[in-house]
């Protein structure tokens, strides 16, 4: 924990917060705070700064803080991502929030098992406890949208157009012909394929719609690695 992110029921009053649990537990036994010390604070969805522990035990930590400095600058890529295994996804999350990225669709594909659909991991509660630990990580507040869809062709055909309107498309898949990824500071749109990529009728589809397939090299790559891999190379911050 970079960043003790104070969310709205948790504000006490103005410039006041109580946290509990997983929070306060950490700040006490990980970070080794103590009243009196400081602790850089920001708000869910505003801005940064720092506080000074009040109170604190293993079940609660009161931080009076003041914020004063905008989060970071968001990333230009927006993630279409096909659904992986949700031990995997929960580490995706953390990874891209923490890279910056804002809008992520999570895809059915050929290659996801249709029972990834029924795990707790796909919840949004469970989903935002992911998030939060990836502004966590960055000292960010702002947290990223994320949105299921478990039919690819629907998205695909009737949506993707207007969750996409501008920048650049491109899909990843490891095929020699495929352009290697380039750093861009321009809005684009990257769709990462399952374990055992994207099947001949979904690249297809995206390439009807501008998506141009980029590759990270030669070498097959996990699916959180190849989404961290990539974001890197993409995004160039300012």
């Amino acid at each position: 924990m970079n960043l003790l992110l104070v969310e709205p029921e948790e504000a006490v009053e103005s410039g006041l917060a109580r946290v509990t649990g997983r929070k306060a537990r950490h700040v006490a036994r990980v970070l080794g705070k103590r009243v009196g010390d400081t602790i850089r604070v920001g708000e869910l969805g505003g801005q940064l700064g720092e506080g000074k522990v009040e109170r604190i035990d293993d079940d609660e930590c009161w931080v009076r803080y003041a914020v004063d400095s905008s989060p970071p600058t968001p990333s230009p890529v927006s993630l279409i991502l096909a659904l992986p295994r949700p031990p995997m996804l929960r580490r995706i999350l953390q990874h891209v929030t923490a890279l910056g990225i804002k809008r992520v669709v999570l895809l059915h594909a050929a290659r996801v098992e249709k029972s990834f659909w029924g795990s707790h991991s796909v919840t949004p509660d469970a989903i935002e406890d992911q998030l939060l630990l990836g502004l966590e990580q960055a000292r960010d507040t702002v947290l990223p949208r994320v949105e299921l869809r478990s039919r690819f062709l629907p998205f695909v055909q009737d949506e993707l157009d207007t969750w996409a309107p501008t920048g650049a498309r491109l899909v990843a898949h490891p095929d020699p012909q495929a352009k290697t990824l380039e750093p861009t500071t321009q809005p684009v749109t990257l769709a990462v394929g399952p374990e055992g990529g994207w099947v001949p009728f979904e690249l297809d589809q995206l390439a009807a719609l501008g998506f141009v397939a980029v590759s990270l090299g030669p070498r097959i790559l996990r699916v959180e690695t190849a989404v961290v891999a990539s974001l890197g190379r993409l995004h160039v911050p300012p």
